[in-house]
């Protein structure tokens, strides 16, 4: 049996898209999403942050379109990154790297469930 990496989220947006671009020049945005669940016998709702990276004309798309507390149904695959500082110091992160993002409110200029969409990896519907 093989194996898969995906990941489906839905969300809102904890801050605006942080845009920067690459040594190399691909555009880059990121961003923390938030998603609820309940847990437990009393139905209590826990937040869960998840941190979005994507790259090329989705980050484009993201970072002209997308601001706090918008709606998105994110898909791609979870990706852990080390680096280690001196004198030693080891750091981790664990973040979701975008494939496709759907817009799922309603914003001026931007239109309903407007899709921003790696044309390279993501698939369709």
């Amino acid at each position: 049996m093989g194996t898969m990496n995906k990941v489906l989220l839905i969300g809102r947006l904890g801050r605006d898209p942080e845009e920067r671009t690459t040594a190399g020049g691909t555009r880059v945005s990121n961003f923390s999403l938030a998603t609820d669940s309940s847990r437990g016998g009393n139905g209590d709702k826990i937040t869960e942050w998840h941190r979005i990276v994507v790259f090329g004309k989705v980050a484009e798309t993201c970072n002209q379109y997308l601001r706090k507390g918008r709606l998105v149904c994110v898909e791609g695959s979870l990706q852990t990154r080390s680096w280690e500082k001196p004198p030693g110091e080891k750091h981790s992160r664990t973040e979701v790297v975008g494939s496709r993002i759907t817009f799922l409110d309603y914003r001026e200029g931007t239109g309903n469930g407007t899709a921003a969409e790696d044309e390279e990896t993501a698939e369709p519907f």
